[in-house]
């Protein structure tokens, strides 16, 4: 498995000119013998609010190991511009069964499909995870390279019409981010530090997207229990911190909704479903 420090050596300080207005081509990278590590297990199921066992892993946890090879092939070069400018729009993820920690993992990831929209270039990556032949996990993340566009101007997202009751408040310490890169290796510079994220343009140090859906999923780990199932999430607005969230969920048919919000649940960070397979 690469390490993600000598990828953000190569991102952050290799020069990529932009996007060259083509269609990126499909790219392909594996990872073979894959065993996770019990101590950076734990710390992942702390800072993201799971229970974990000893035994099974949280579902998000192998988002992490899939991000490696996600930041692989940014760094391939038929992707001309830089991972700085690209934003996270949405991720799905399928958990076909519970895995345990202990297994040893074949881990695979795809560029699939690009496609130019009036944002920019949207693109998709595929992830498998694999426990010898058996297909025990697999993502989806939708990627955007912005495109600035002169006069145009995007609307803010509105909440979603779910019922917004018993609702429960998170306060997100400045150190979270640190806390999380610590536990999942996935050290970007503007969830690291205030000083850091403003040389790219941020007031204040911004929440990883996954941490917010770690930390959703967490809270609907005691209903999902060892069933099969699917959750999405589309990532709505950034989440700064030091802040407060709140967080709500209903039940629809065959799973529930859910959704991230700001501390006075009017403007949506995060908005998903579990559904079961």
């Amino acid at each position: 498995m690469p390490s993600l420090l000598s990828l953000y050596r190569k991102i952050l300080f290799g020069r990529k000119p932009g996007w060259d207005q083509k269609p990126l081509p499909n790219i392909y990278v594996q990872a073979s013998n894959v065993i996770a590590s019990p101590e950076k297990i734990r710390q992942y199921a702390e800072v993201c609010g799971f229970d974990f066992d000893g035994s099974i892993l949280p579902p998000t946890y192998l988002y992490v190991w899939a991000f490696r090879l996600h930041a692989t092939i940014f760094t391939h070069k038929a992707v001309t511009f830089p991972l700085l400018g690209m934003i996270h729009l949405k991720n799905s993820i399928s958990a076909f069964r519970p895995v345990r920690a202990d297994e040893t993992l074949t881990v695979q990831c795809e560029l699939t499909d690009s496609r130019h929209t009036d944002s920019g270039l949207e693109f998709d990556l595929v992830s498998k995870v694999f426990v010898a032949d058996e297909l025990v996990w697999q993502a989806l993340s939708t990627y955007l390279y912005r495109i600035e566009s002169t006069g145009r101007r995007t609307r803010p997202p509105k909440a979603s019409a779910m019922a917004w009751e018993n609702v429960q408040q998170w306060r997100l310490t400045e150190d979270l981010g640190r806390r999380y890169a610590k536990a999942s290796g996935d050290y970007n510079l503007i969830h690291l530090h205030p000083l850091l994220s403003k040389r790219f343009g941020f007031e204040r140090v911004l929440a990883h997207g996954m941490w917010s859906k770690a930390r959703a999923l967490s809270q609907l780990m005691p209903h999902i229990g060892e069933r099969a199932f699917q959750v999405d999430v589309e990532f709505k607005l950034p989440v700064f911190m030091p802040s407060e969230v709140t967080f709500a969920f209903e039940s629809i048919d065959n799973g529930k909704s859910f959704e991230m919000r700001d501390a006075k649940g009017r403007r949506p960070h995060l908005h998903g479903s579990v559904t079961y397979l």
